[in-house]
């Protein structure tokens, strides 16, 4: 990946539709889109995904409270994984809505979502997760709205 190669996408982002889709990967896209940043969402499974990620410049991986639960997602991983060994891709992670720690020793969801693995992919899987979430990202909790009620503004715009 040296040289002159030219990359097909500058990013690949691996992400849990349930969880992001509509929300944080959502709007990661549209700011790629805006900055003319080539990404592959990532949409479809099969030997084309693996090729996309082999030809993508940086990997974004968007864990989430149900990431571990798409085995389509863990086999990404493993691939992004091997292409940051092989070929020294950029990973970036981002910790959306569950701590590096979580996704570093499979705890909660992903714990659970591993138990329900096929016994020749879990080790892999499980090696990626902790590789991954040893790598500096970003920690990010969902935004929340925060909204006064009608009575705490009138009490706040009236000095009481």
């Amino acid at each position: 990946m040296a040289g002159s190669f030219e990359y097909e996408y500058d990013v690949f982002v691996s992400f849990c539709e349930e969880d992001t889709r509509t929300s944080f990967a959502g709007h990661l896209f549209a700011a790629f889109d805006r900055k003319k940043i080539r990404a592959y969402r990532g949409e479809e499974g099969g030997p084309e995904l693996l090729k996309e990620i082999e030809t993508s410049n940086i990997a974004v991986v968007v864990f989430s409270k149900n990431y571990a639960t798409s085995h389509l997602c863990l086999d990404e991983l493993v691939k992004i994984m091997d292409c940051k060994r092989l070929f020294n891709q950029r990973v970036i992670p981002v910790f959306y809505d569950v701590s590096p720690s979580e996704v570093r020793k499979q705890k909660g969801n992903l714990a659970e979502a591993l138990l329900n693995g096929p016994e020749d992919k879990v080790n892999s899987w499980k090696v990626a997760l902790t590789d991954a979430a040893n790598l500096a990202g970003l920690h990010l909790k969902p935004y929340r709205r925060c909204v006064r009620s009608s009575k705490t503004l009138k009490s706040h715009k009236s000095g009481v």
